[in-house]
């Protein structure tokens, strides 16, 4: 242990320096190269540089031209960037020019997540085709994106998800499900979408192993079409479905995959219509429930019916 304890930073390998270095916010690892030219030499490694997030940052358009150019590299794998939207700034961070460079000099970027941005000037083509994963947080996007011309090469999006996204609609939805095949689609606060949107999306959404519908106005009708098309669905949660009855919850037993099951649920759902879902569902192991307000006799009913499964209540 003392010997440990007495380990100073330039005995340690450059492979775990790196390591560390990686872990670090930018402005800390812009500062640690300048140390010394050993830390110099690492903290500007490209493998330090996969994973960078500038989402603690109110970057200018011009800051984030300088670090395209100067600090990402073709090692880049996901980054975060947030703008000005919520406090009030009308500068706006992204451009079809600057999209552009960074796919251009990120040709593995992977991952892009965007708070607070405007994207109503933005073309969903000038997107990076690299992409597999979208997180959209409180942005602003127009009503023709997710779509594209066939002269430009698209993003095949394999997972998506959108936050706080106002303008989120049942035509957006049609539009990335229908040109990507989606594992992942977590909608959160998309007040746009329904029930007929679900329907026109669930035929292409048939490969998607994980789905968030939460905040979202949909019911029995929305629910029946997600037992009928998703039945590679693992993980499903289901949050302020005000609308959903016991009849729209039994549509669900179709999904004999599906490992996790969170459930946010209004009084039209009886106990016995849970244990009836969650007994013919075989691979479910993780049980959570909210918003309904069950007894703990009820609560202990519903554990006991289901002994190979977890359980657990949302606040």
């Amino acid at each position: 242990m003392a010997e440990a304890a007495g380990a100073e930073l330039p005995v340690l390998p450059d492979s775990v320096l790196m390591r560390v270095l990686a872990l670090l916010p930018l402005r800390d690892r812009l500062r640690a190269a300048r140390v010394c030219r050993r830390w110099q030499r690492l903290a500007l490694d490209r493998t330090v540089w996969r994973y960078v997030d500038l989402s603690p940052h109110r970057l200018t358009s011009q800051t984030l031209w300088h670090l395209v150019r100067r600090q990402l590299h073709d090692s880049l794998r996901t980054l975060r960037v947030r703008g000005t939207l919520c406090s009030g700034g009308k500068q706006r961070l992204l451009s079809p020019a600057l999209l552009a460079a960074l796919g251009k000099r990120c040709p593995q970027l992977r991952r892009l997540c965007l708070a607070e941005t405007d994207l109503r000037p933005v073309p969903y083509e000038s997107i990076p085709p690299s992409l597999t994963a979208l997180e959209l947080s409180r942005c602003e996007i127009p009503a023709a994106w997710f779509c594209g011309s066939a002269a430009r090469a698209l993003p095949q999006l394999q997972h998506l998800v959108v936050r706080d996204v106002p303008a989120f609609s049942d035509h957006h939805l049609l539009n990335i499900s229908s040109q990507s095949r989606l594992k992942t689609l977590s909608l959160s606060g998309t007040y746009r979408v329904t029930d007929t949107g679900i329907q026109r999306a669930a035929p292409h959404l048939e490969e998607l192993e994980r789905l968030v519908l939460r905040h979202c106005v949909i019911g029995d009708s929305a629910v029946d079409f997600v037992g009928r098309h998703m039945k590679h669905l693992r993980f499903l949660e289901l949050s302020d479905a005000y609308s959903l009855t016991n009849a729209g919850l039994a549509s669900l037993a179709t999904l004999q995959r599906l490992e996790s099951l969170c459930l946010d649920l209004c009084d039209k759902i009886s106990p016995a219509a849970v244990i009836a879902l969650c007994q013919a569902l075989p691979r479910l192991r993780d049980l959570k429930l909210g918003g309904a307000h069950f007894g703990d006799e009820v609560i202990d009913k519903i554990q006991a019916s289901l002994p190979r499964c977890s359980f657990s209540r949302a606040p």
